[in-house]
This record gives structure tokens, sequence and C-alpha cells, in this order.
């Protein structure tokens, strides 16, 4: 049987509706109202009207962003707030998203150059950024020792920390080498700022033997007088009146300086010191990350003996500071907790200068360098003029390449310990420029395993410095 839609008889309707009438689907009568005459130009008017409204807006918003009139600091806190949160959730789930990890650059692992004619024999202590590890290996790239202790072990209520990162998000980074085979190890936890987590002495074994639970990051030093250097930072919600420049609430970083048993004698506010001093000029022209990180201080070592040549103002006691966003390099006397030295020179974001016995200073110069190899090289500058001494940029197949991080040690020798944190590789280089020495993180991950864990620090030791090693 076929089933057809009735047709309907247009005349048990009625006449056609005029204008402005209709049916519904159940057959009752609407009345449509027609649009009025003036319809248009009234609805041009609501639309100029709210064009206007929004114009208003706009420019009293950029009055109060660009005069920061209240309540520019709660809408800039909210934001911040916002895009931290969302960056968090998106780029900080997984470990190998975040800057622990970088894309390989190659296959290899383990020692890949071994010039033994050109390289300083001993052992290399390096951290890594898959875990809250270091390790000390022979020439082969042969483990011969580690220390292994996760944070989650060391946390406890006496930490600033109330809510640490897991600890597949936290690892070493500096890391300093007793003769006994004790460590120092900074903690770090990525995705969250501040990042620093702590300082831990631990014995060969991995057991604690003090712990310093503040906000430490970056470095750690050990003084001729056994006392010990680090950096610390915290919010700071009070601007500073001789910097209006910089914005609240910004990262603070301090130098601490503790007893060898691991207790405070000395805490000074960097950013203190340097607004009180002539320096502060340095600081005058920020990036907006600056603005609230406007020192990011990444080295403190402890001058204990000043060369002959070294500048007038240092003297043995001093410390020496770097500060990566105005890509300065500075000198604190702490017992009068001012700069007594400050210089910007040919380099750019820079990491880890440390003092040689001729008053040269060793760096690794992050993204300083234009030449064709990569964006990173490692200077010798005489501080007296800046002008370089000596540099190195990579070779052809090895360039340097790591915005982030990265130290040098020079070695007896003459020849220069190079750590590549973002490339997850170490290389020892001859004063000509030759690798006598190269050695990739062995740890992969990810798909396919192209990526790599950064190497935080690393540091070389002469056989008899590690004498420890033939008591296990």
């Amino acid at each position: 049987m076929s089933l057809e839609r009735p047709q309907l008889d247009p005349t048990l309707l009625g006449p056609t509706p005029p204008f402005g009438t209709g049916w519904d689907r159940g057959g009752e009568r609407l009345r449509l109202s027609a649009p009025p005459a003036d319809a248009a130009p009234s609805r041009t008017g609501a639309v100029i009207f709210t064009l206007c409204c929004c114009f208003i807006a706009f420019v009293g918003g950029a009055y109060v962003v660009l005069d920061r009139l209240p309540p520019y600091g709660l809408l800039k806190d909210a934001y911040s707030a916002g895009t931290a949160l969302y960056d968090k959730t998106v780029h900080y789930q997984e470990p190998l998203q975040t800057d622990l990890w970088a894309d390989a650059r190659s296959d290899q692992r383990g020692v890949t150059v071994a010039d033994a004619g050109k390289a300083f024999p001993g052992f290399t202590l390096y951290s890594s950024g898959h875990e809250s590890a270091a390790y000390l290996i022979d020439m082969n790239g042969r483990i011969v020792h580690e220390w292994r202790l996760p944070f989650s072990q060391v946390w406890d209520s006496s930490s600033v920390v109330e809510k640490p990162r897991p600890d597949s998000f936290v690892s070493f980074d500096k890391v300093h080498l007793f003769p006994n085979g004790d460590i120092l190890a900074v903690y770090s936890g990525v995705g969250d700022t501040p990042w620093g987590l702590g300082l831990v002495k631990m014995t060969k074994d991995s057991k604690v033997v003090w712990k310093y639970l503040d906000r430490v990051h970056h470095d750690v030093e050990v003084g001729a007088d056994g006392r010990i250097y680090t950096l610390t930072h915290r919010f700071r919600d009070q601007p500073i009146g001789s910097m209006p420049q910089l914005d609240t609430p910004m990262l603070e970083d301090s130098l601490v300086i503790l007893s060898p048993d691991g207790q405070v004698e000395q805490k000074i506010s960097l950013l203190d010191a340097m607004a009180a001093s002539p320096y502060r000029k340095f600081l005058a022209a920020l990036s907006d990350y600056g603005r609230q990180d406007p020192l990011h201080a990444n080295a403190a070592k402890p001058i204990d003996a000043t060369p002959a040549n070294a500048p007038a103002a240092w003297q043995a006691g001093d410390v020496l500071l770097s500060f990566r966003e105005a890509s300065l390099i500075a000198v604190l006397d702490p017992r009068q907790g001012r700069f007594v030295w400050a210089a910007r020179g040919p380099w750019l974001g820079q990491h880890d200068p440390s003092l040689l016995p001729n008053g040269h200073l060793l760096m690794f110069d992050n993204i300083g360098n234009t030449g064709p190899l990569g964006s990173s090289r490692v200077l010798e500058i005489d501080p007296a003029d800046m002008a370089i001494a000596w540099e190195y940029d990579g070779a052809q197949g090895h360039p340097l390449e790591s915005v982030l991080r990265s130290n040098v040690q020079r070695l007896p020798n003459g020849n220069s310990l190079i750590t590549e944190s973002d490339g997850g590789r170490l290389v020892e280089v001859t004063a000509q420029g030759e690798i006598a020495w190269e050695y990739m993180n062995p740890v992969r991950g990810g798909p396919a395993d192209r990526r790599i864990p950064i190497v935080a620090s690393g540091e070389r030791f002469a056989a008899d410095q590690v004498g420890w090693l033939t008591s296990q």
C-alpha cells in the first residue's frame, strides 16, 4: 500500500493572506508586523553607539595600562596567573616536553671521541636532566660511581616549597664533589616559578648529611675556607624606587653564604645591592620578561685570591656573579654588601664565568655567537679591556648550541671541558680548538628515542682527586 502525503485544498484556507500575515504549522493565522520605515536608521545608530562604547573602552583600557592606573595591577596579575596556569597545563604535564629535554642531534651515545694524546686524563662528574642523580665516569664513559636521591625523599616541613613538583620533573642542577666522595647537589624543579628547590649535602652512599631547603638555584661553590656560596630566589611584591622600570611581582635573587655544616651565615639581596649601586643603569632596558626577573643570577664564585693583573677593585673574599638578563658580570664585596665592579662585553646571556690564574674570565657565551656553526661559544676575556683572549665556537659537525645553562672548566693541561647543556654533551677541546674527548648523554626518550636529557653540569677530576674510589 502506498502512503502519500494528503494534498491540502488552498480554497479551504481562505484568501491569500496579506503582507504581514502567515500560517503556522497547525493552521493558526499569525500576524507578522511589517518592519517600520525607520528600522534601518535605528539599527545603524545602535551599531554606531556600540562601536563608540568599544572605542571608549579600548582607549580607557590603554590609558589604564600605559599609565598603570588602578586596576592595572589586578588585571596584570590575573593575566599573568592565567597564562602561567595555561602554560603549565599545556606544556608541563610530561617531562619530555620541558626544557630538561631537547631534540637529539645524532644517534651517538657515550664517548664518541677519545684522543689519549691530547685529552686530560681523569674522571668526569656530570648531572643529567632526566633524574635527581649525578654520575662519575672514566675516560671510556663507564660509570664508576653514582649518587641518586629523589627530592621526595629529601623534602620535609622545613622546606619553603609547600608542594614541590613530582620527582619526574626534578633533577640535580649544579653538583660539587668533595675529596671524600660527599657531594653538594642543587635541586631544580621544572614547571614552577621560582624553580629552585634546595641544596643537599650527601655522602658517597647518597645519605643526607644536611639540607638547606630554601629556593636554591643554578650554582653552588665552596671557598678555600670551606664556606659554601649559592643563590636563592623568591617573589618580591615591593617596588624599587631607584628602578621604576621593574614590574611587581618580580623574582629577587640573593647570595647566600653557608657554613661548612649548612648554616646560613649571610644572605644578601642582590637586587637591593644592585639598586644601591651605579651599575643599576645596566638594567635600564630589559625585555618584558626581564622586568619581572631583572637579574636572573646564574653563578656565584668566591674569589679566594686575586691575580696580579686582575682589576684593582677586586679583593680576596669578593664574589664573582653572573646575571643573564642584563648580560652582566659583576663582583660583590659581601662584607659591605655592595658591588665594586660590573661590566658588559661581547657576550650575551652568559653562564658560569670563572676567574683564571692569569686574571682572565672564562665563560660560556650562550647566544653571543654570530658565526655559522651555532649560537653559542666559549670566551676567555681580559677584564681590563674586554678583549677576547681565546674563543671556541664549535667545529664542523660539532656546533655549540645551548640557549640555557652550560658551563666550562679550564683544565690543568690548558684544555677546556665544555658542558653544552641543550646538546646533552660534554666536549673537551685543546687551545687550538681540536676535540680531544666527547661524551654524549646515553639516555634517550620520546618517540623513536629522539629526545635527549640536558647535561646540567660537568667537571673533570684528576685520578688523585678521587682516591676515595679505591676504598669502595
